[in-house]
């Protein structure tokens, strides 16, 4: 076992005294140690409920035969960072969750980790660190909330909140209705309703082999879930066991599972930053053209929120990830998981119990999956944008740009009525290097939707979306405008066209006019140049690589 290094031999006397300290009994002192990293708040909503998935956990590790040593992990609350200063921190928390789990992982010597986690960038931080530490791992994501009801009408969180200012101030919601959402739009523990990023990446991790059958879905209050947490604390030991690492699970074929199943959910564009950074850690090459090329082949059979009608509840009722899987059967890898079976045998032991929710392949939504990466002279290096969330008449578009620095700059001018039908929103400088941090543009795209814009305005950033995002929205624009990329020169009244069934995405200006601008284009200053963003930003690559740290 790893943990003998640190409890084996006479030259350990003073590190078994440590133990001891902790309170272990002598009798365990020879099982597998098992690190349980948490990432329990009383801050986040689909992290208030960890405390009890623990005791499960600590349960099913004793039951197994390991003894587990807890340590906590942080996280934020995108929902909660959103549009303002705080939301800079989002993505580079990804990298610290992942090298906090290493660091405690390589520095104790631990046989195995249980990755307890639920949210956005917290899930692919810790996946991070399992591909990076490489011992026997197995996730729990703590599970969705259950949808809100007010007045007979179910709620989530960005349809019905998010989207709700900008039909405040379109006149459409009063502020006694506003109140009346913002009470009952989250009822209780969970992520978010629908396929955002955190239960986007709750499917990513069970289709990648790493969360046991059931685990991305079942519900976060539910004893479902508590059994999933027990029966994935004594797995996890069986694992150290029979040394089944990481890297054997996460492989090319496991990554090419997982894409699929998110193409076919509609999943958050996130993953497309989340995905090939978890890939990098498991020494798996993983191009940003490979989920265009999946999501071509993949027809999109879930019609999940935000662009969709269904709820995370509908989908677990439905019968989960291996019910998708199921549909897909013929064309995924039979690939290792965590639970000991292939991926053709869950699919073939799943149970389709709504046929509407999860439809046949042949009663697809769409043809095509819900990714699609643009190229063209605005984004040589590629952008992504959700094509299930865009409306049939938005995915070939031309319009005019309006150009903002920032994204305060940019939500002023949509809340104020300075947008208008036929415009391009750009807002750029928030690209990982430039936000710094690449935030999340939830409250610009909702505010467009809710003032009944989604249909007549595109939004285009260097920097990212909310899973929640719904319309014509690209987003990962690359190379971004703080690396002097082809976005950093657009001005008023420049012509953008956006073509998603022909994957273009181009700033119609002559070749001598782009390089003339090019040659005369001096960046802004950084937004950030002191702690640990600025550190962040002079380390972090391109969104096309996934945003990866610079080793």
């Amino acid at each position: 076992m790893k943990s003998n290094a640190i409890k084996k031999g006479i030259e350990r006397t003073p590190h078994r005294a440590l133990l001891y300290a902790t309170g272990i009994p002598k009798s365990e002192m020879n099982k597998p140690f098992i690190g349980v990293a948490t990432s329990f708040t009383d801050i986040i909503p689909g992290h208030t409920g960890m405390r009890d998935l623990e005791r499960f956990i600590e349960k099913g590790i004793h039951a197994g035969g390991g003894y587990p040593f807890f340590f906590g992990i942080p996280g934020i609350c995108d929902g909660i960072a959103m549009g303002h200063r705080g939301m800079h921190y989002s993505l580079p928390s990804r990298e610290l969750i992942a090298d906090m789990v290493e660091t405690i992982a390589e520095a104790h010597q631990l046989d195995g980790l249980l990755l307890l986690t639920n949210c956005d960038k917290i899930t692919p931080g810790m996946l991070m660190a399992a591909a990076r530490v490489n011992v026997p791992s197995i996730v729990v994501t703590a599970g969705p909330m259950y949808s809100g009801k007010l007045k007979g009408k179910r709620l989530s969180l960005v349809n019905d909140t998010f989207e709700a200012v900008g039909k405040y101030k379109k006149g459409l919601l009063s502020q006694s209705e506003i109140s009346e959402l913002e009470m009952c739009a989250c009822p209780g523990p969970g992520s978010c309703q629908g396929m955002y990023t955190a239960n986007t990446m709750a499917c990513v991790t069970e289709s990648l082999g790493m969360s046991l059958p059931g685990c991305a879905t079942s519900m976060a209050v539910s004893s479902k879930k508590r059994r999933i947490a027990f029966e994935s604390g004594s797995r996890v030991v069986e694992l150290v066991k029979n040394n089944v690492t990481p890297r054997k699970i996460m492989s090319l074929k496991a990554f090419e599972n997982a894409i699929r199943i998110d193409m076919a959910l509609g999943g958050s564009t996130n993953t497309v930053l989340h995905i090939p950074a978890i890939a990098h850690d498991a020494g798996v090459d993983l191009p940003l053209d490979l989920f265009d090329t999946i999501s071509s082949k993949t027809p999109h059979i879930a019609d999940m929120l935000p662009g969709g009608r269904h709820y995370l509840e509908d989908l677990e009722f439905a019968g989960g990830i291996p019910a998708v899987l199921k549909r897909f059967t013929s064309d995924l890898n039979n690939s290792l998981t965590v639970s000991g079976m292939k991926i053709h045998d869950i699919a073939g032991k799943a149970l389709i119990a709504d046929p509407e929710v999860i439809r046949p392949l042949n009663k697809a939504h769409r043809k095509e999956g819900g990714i699609a990466v643009l190229r063209g002279s605005l984004a040589p290096d590629g952008a992504v944008i959700k094509q299930t969330a865009v409306s049939k008449n938005m995915l070939k578009f031309r319009g005019k740009a309006k150009v903002f620095n920032s994204e305060e700059a940019g939500m002023k001018a949509i809340l104020s009525g300075e947008i208008t039908s036929g415009d391009v929103v750009i807002i750029r400088y928030e690209g990982p290097k430039g936000g710094p941090g690449m935030r999340e543009m939830l409250s610009p795209t909702s505010a467009i939707a809710g003032m009944g814009l989604a249909n007549s305005v595109a939004l285009i950033t260097d920097g990212r979306f909310s899973g929640g995002t719904r319309g014509p929205c690209v987003g990962h624009v690359s190379p971004e405008a703080m690396e002097g990329g082809p976005i950093a020169i657009v001005q008023d009244g420049d012509v953008i066209s956006i073509d998603i069934k022909k994957r273009k995405l181009d700033l119609l200006l002559s070749k001598i006019e782009v390089e003339d601008r090019l040659k005369t284009h001096k960046p802004v200053k950084p937004k950030i140049t002191k702690g640990w963003l600025a550190r962040y930003a002079s380390a972090v690559t391109s969104a096309s690589t996934g945003a990866i740290m610079k080793s």
